[in-house]
């Protein structure tokens, strides 16, 4: 949606994530050992239980509305292609996903995973060749659109382009699975020549959508910005031949499931284990905590499907998701992996000032907003506040305040060198 409307510059988001996978991959040899711990573990362990639930908390807040703008996006699709209201379609998308993750669990992650990628790639790619070849040639194609869409910063402008820049970058810096995948490797020649083709087919990958959105703004003209979030489901149905189509759509729907499921499972089983089972029910048996995830993710779906009400765009959400995380959790968790002067207090600090001020700027942005334009206070973005106090608060709080001697665990004990 954000490439129908701007063009190129919508890159600066998939940009975030590009440079994310890189600094991992600089970060990650000096951090070794955290591929034994979760996220939660390392927050209690170098600053204690107050903070392993804030990072909980976060981390639930963040992963319940990616999946609840899964939500409204298969709501999107349905409406399309099922001519359904899109809330009924978003409430039949949401009762799939719960149902499935419930039932199915990490199978539904790990072994659809692979298909879905497969579907996606195989969906865009197809539209973007026909589309091109429709339109004469990739020349042709460039030619049609407006010399902002082919610009650096268009009609986004730099403050706007980092904005969506930097949560998704900070989001992907404070993913443990991103550390463990570069463990996962045999050897580090083996990560190393990974990360090359992770970023490589990243890049290429995510061209490839916004390139959708941004070729179907010369064939499927004047979209609203919400109609703007349903081009690719357009552009199956109204541009591309029928078993092209057909293939885009269901790369659409493979994607919103995937993501969905993953990001119901996550925060089910941090609520579960991380709280329940760590503070309230230590001896709970396998089976009870098989069960309990399955009521989280019910309610956490329900939950979802509400939440998707209160903001005007998609884009909207997946920004606020990324940076409730990205200034929530990431400062905290690098500092706990890398700064040896960080302190229990420092941490616990900035996960809640971060948490806190992402939600207080988008709560007064949302209750301001004009015509689905979000009132920033001072005019700037959520990502730009929440990110500079959590980072200003982990730093100052662990200087002004020493650090007590039974406080001993420092980025060392994680296997830096």
């Amino acid at each position: 949606g954000l490439g129908y409307r701007v063009g190129f510059p919508a890159l600066w988001q998939s940009a975030g994530a590009w440079v994310g996978i890189a600094l991992v991959y600089f970060i990650a040899p000096r951090v070794r050992r955290i591929a034994q711990y979760t996220v939660p573990d390392i927050l209690e362990l170098r600053y204690g239980p107050t903070a392993r639930v804030l990072g909980t908390v976060t981390t639930v807040l963040a992963y319940v509305t990616i999946a609840a703008y899964q939500f409204r996006g298969g709501g999107r699709l349905l409406g399309l292609i099922a001519g359904l209201d899109p809330d009924t379609g978003a409430l039949i998308t949401m009762i799939f996903c719960v149902v499935f993750t419930s039932l199915a669990g990490m199978f539904s992650v790990a072994y659809l995973d692979v298909g879905n990628g497969l579907l996606m790639t195989v969906g865009v790619t197809l539209a973007v060749v026909f589309m091109v070849g429709d339109a004469g040639g990739l020349g042709a194609s460039l030619a049609a659109l407006r010399p902002d869409q082919l610009s650096i910063f268009g009609t986004l402008g730099p403050q706007a382009s980092l904005a969506l820049f930097l949560p998704t970058m900070f989001l992907l810096l404070g993913e443990a699975n991103m550390y463990q995948k570069f463990f996962s490797a045999r050897d580090e020649r083996a990560a190393r020549l990974a990360v090359v083709f992770w970023i490589v087919g990243t890049v290429i990958v995510e061209t490839l959508i916004d390139s959708t959105g941004i070729l179907a703004s010369t064939v499927v003209s004047d979209l609203t910005d919400v109609q703007s979030e349903e081009i690719v489901i357009r552009v199956a149905t109204e541009v591309l031949p029928g078993f092209m189509g057909v293939a885009l759509i269901c790369g659409a729907a493979a994607i919103i499931v995937s993501t969905a499921n993953s990001f119901l499972l996550t925060p089910a089983t941090n609520l579960v284990r991380d709280v329940y089972q760590r503070f309230i029910n230590p001896a709970a048996t396998d089976r009870q905590i098989i069960i309990y995830t399955r009521v989280t993710v019910v309610v956490l779906g329900v939950l979802g499907y509400l939440a998707g009400n209160l903001f005007p765009t998609i884009l909207a959400m997946a920004l606020w998701a990324y940076t409730m995380y990205g200034a929530g959790i990431t400062p905290a968790l690098l500092g706990a992996l890398l700064w040896r002067r960080a302190t229990r207090l420092g941490g616990t600090v900035s996960i809640l000032v971060g948490m806190l001020t992402t939600l207080t700027w988008e709560i007064i942005g949302l209750i301001r907003s004009v015509d689905g334009n979000p009132g920033y206070l001072f005019g700037l973005e959520t990502a730009y506040p929440a990110l500079a106090l959590s980072i200003c608060s982990l730093v100052a709080v662990s200087l002004m305040i020493p650090q007590r001697g039974e406080e001993t665990l420092t980025a060392l004990d994680f296997g830096a060198s």
